[in-house]
């Protein structure tokens, strides 16, 4: 089945050009460290809002040249009263390529200080700018896509195991089990759901390290979405446990729980792919939404969402638009998966898709 549902989505023109977006962003997450210029502590507050490097590949006679950048100098400008950053001719600073930088930890256990792009120690490279505390925004996009990218993944695998066990149970059992289970499964699906992470978000101790952070806020989305998961899969539950094999099998005395796990929750499977995919997007939106308020992952760790918040005010969305790149992203990943998902359902599903 696997094997089928690969095929499909390379045929498919649109899902492919997602696989492959979403293949190169997973693949930068993983070698942020190395890709980046800078490390993610990294910080020059002297360097506030500087735009981006503009990296030269022609010398002041006109020949072609090893590419070259400029230091920025910041200057106030008397008349129009704001501070501007002007480029310091007096030196080049040249790119290179897979060269010495700043030392880090490859995955947190490797030594290396090998960048795949970097410039001299007294230069400045910053390929999308700064942000008010002078951090390469570049660098923080690598690093903070990483919690931005995996924590819904990382939901998911907490949330689809609750909900594929309680809907099984209560779509099996049925009476008076079902009826209680499936209430207070709706009691939660009528809370709305975003209302809900920010208060559980909002009371969450302000001492927390980032890790504990991040594990609780993954936590806080498996609660929120549990409940709806568990409802579809306790409907496919009742039309499969009247099937002969079932009888088959409890007829020979097999446990409950066994003919459960065993028998009738691997038919859910091409439900539950499709609704891992699908849901993916939305776990993206509710992180970055969340740290977008200040109730996500806190400064100075980066995530996509407390990325963005800087770029709520609109004279840096007017004059720093290089710090709407986050959002940006966001975009372009949630509609990829939403392609993808869209995909994997037209091939397990056919009868959904619209002829």
């Amino acid at each position: 089945m696997i094997k089928e549902v690969l095929k499909q989505l390379w045929k498919d023109k649109f899902a492919r050009i997602a696989l492959i977006v979403l293949g190169i962003i997973y693949l930068a997450l993983f070698l942020a460290d190395f890709i980046a210029p800078y490390t993610k502590d990294f910080s020059d507050r002297t360097m506030a809002y500087v735009p981006p490097s503009k990296i030269f590949t022609i010398d002041e006679t006109g020949h072609i040249s090893k590419p070259y950048t400029y230091n920025y100098i910041r200057d106030f400008n008397s008349q129009t009263l704001e501070i501007e950053y002007n480029l310091d001719r007096s030196k080049k600073h040249y790119v290179k390529f897979f060269a010495q930088g700043q030392p880090y930890k490859f995955l947190g256990l490797i030594p290396m200080k090998r960048h795949l792009i970097t410039t001299d120690s007294d230069g400045r490279l910053f390929l999308l700018g700064t942000d008010i505390n002078g951090r390469d925004v570049f660098s923080r996009i690598l690093f903070g896509g990483r919690i931005s990218m995996t924590i819904g993944f990382l939901a998911l695998f907490v949330l689809f195991p609750i909900g594929l066990l309680y809907g099984g149970i209560s779509g099996y059992f049925g009476g008076k089990v079902d009826m209680l289970m499936m209430r207070f499964a709706e009691a939660v699906m009528s809370i709305p759901s975003f209302y809900l992470l920010i208060i559980l978000a909002s009371i969450l101790p302000s001492g927390m390290t980032s890790t504990q952070r991040f594990l609780l806020i993954v936590i806080i989305l498996a609660l929120i979405g549990w409940a709806g998961f568990a409802r579809v899969v306790r409907g496919m539950v009742l039309s499969i446990k009247g099937q002969e094999y079932i009888q088959a099998a409890q007829s020979i005395g097999a446990s409950k729980m066994r003919i459960i796990i065993k028998h009738i929750l691997p038919q859910t499977t091409s439900f539950v792919i499709v609704a891992m995919t699908l849901s993916i997007p939305s776990y993206i939106l509710s992180e970055s939404g969340l740290s977008f308020l200040g109730l996500g992952i806190q400064q100075p760790d980066a995530s996509w969402g407390n990325m963005l918040k800087e770029a709520q005010e609109f004279t840096n969305i007017l004059y720093r638009p290089w710090l709407l790149t986050p959002g940006f992203l966001i975009f372009v990943s949630v509609l990829a998966f939403n392609l993808i998902g869209d995909t994997i359902r037209d091939v397990l599903d056919p009868q959904s898709k619209v002829r």
